[in-house]
């Protein structure tokens, strides 16, 4: 699932490109991929004819902003995909449509979705206020400082690994990353995360903000679903030091890096650096 660095990433592809156009025309494929029970009638008669204020993202959301006040929410989820141009993208490339909006420059932003696990849905400004008010920090601004890692964290018993995963305690930090930050701040995932001194905490903060903004300039990380608008692929995959490489040697010290499962995702960790 696109984590922080990939739908940043979609977001200022998309952003300067959707900024300041309306939409013409929409086409929906599939009703399952208009979310929250809004059929496909509906959906289209509440956004065609509006203007796109601008691109935002919120954790793992993308939002367009409508004119005057509309709010359209995308989750990608395993493999939802943009392509932006003036005529449709290659079948071969693109095989699953879903949704199209045509917008008033001539161009068509495609929607393709081939598992359709993502959709959109429109909301209403307080609405979304209500859902965002249940998710946590962005890791990025400069305003989240380890000490606000340290409260969202206090008293956890969860896994330090699966309360990085909570959107309620830390937004848009996924699979790939909390592994990654795990490794390079030398903590085991399967620690209580309240129990983290403040050495750890301060690493480990550190950490997650480091590996976010490399994976960021890097487009992402691109196994096999996710790609960035038009097809274009993330290269984070090639610095992973534990994350998919479970039997390989581990960067530091040499031994296996080990696969766990926790809470129904898997886990890669070195249990030599990360003890």
């Amino acid at each position: 699932m696109p984590e922080l660095p990939e739908v940043e990433t979609i977001r200022r592809d998309l952003d300067p490109e959707l900024r300041g156009r309306s939409i013409e025309r929409v086409r929906v494929y599939h009703d399952d991929l208009i979310l929250g029970g809004m059929n496909r009638r509906t959906f289209s008669g509440r956004i065609r004819d509006r203007r796109i204020l601008g691109v935002r993202r919120r954790a793992k959301y993308l939002l367009f902003d409508l004119a005057p006040d509309l709010i359209v929410r995308v989750q990608l989820r395993m493999s939802g995909r943009f392509w932006l141009g003036s005529r449709r993208p290659d079948p071969q490339e693109f095989r699953h449509p879903g949704i199209d909006l045509r917008l008033d420059d001539g161009r068509t932003l495609f929607y393709d979705d081939t598992r359709r696990l993502g959709g959109f849905d429109v909301l209403e400004p307080e609405t979304w206020a209500a859902a965002e008010s249940r998710i946590g920090p962005e890791p990025l601004p400069r305003a989240f400082t380890w000490r606000v890692l340290a409260d969202r964290l206090e008293g956890a018993r969860a896994p330090i690994k699966n309360a990085l995963l909570d959107q309620r305690r830390l937004a848009g930090v996924g699979n790939i990353y909390a592994s990654e930050a795990l490794y390079r701040s030398g903590i085991d995932p399967r620690r209580a995360a309240g129990s983290l001194s403040e050495s750890e905490l301060r690493r480990l903060h550190r950490e997650v903000r480091a590996v976010l903004r490399e994976a960021l300039r890097s487009a992402g990380t691109t196994f096999q679903n996710y790609r960035a608008v038009n097809g274009r692929s993330g290269s984070f995959q090639t610095r992973l030091h534990v994350y998919a490489r479970d039997g390989s040697p581990c960067p530091r010290c040499g031994r296996p890096v080990t696969r766990i499962i926790q809470a129904g995702r898997s886990t890669f960790f070195c249990e030599t650096c990360q003890s």
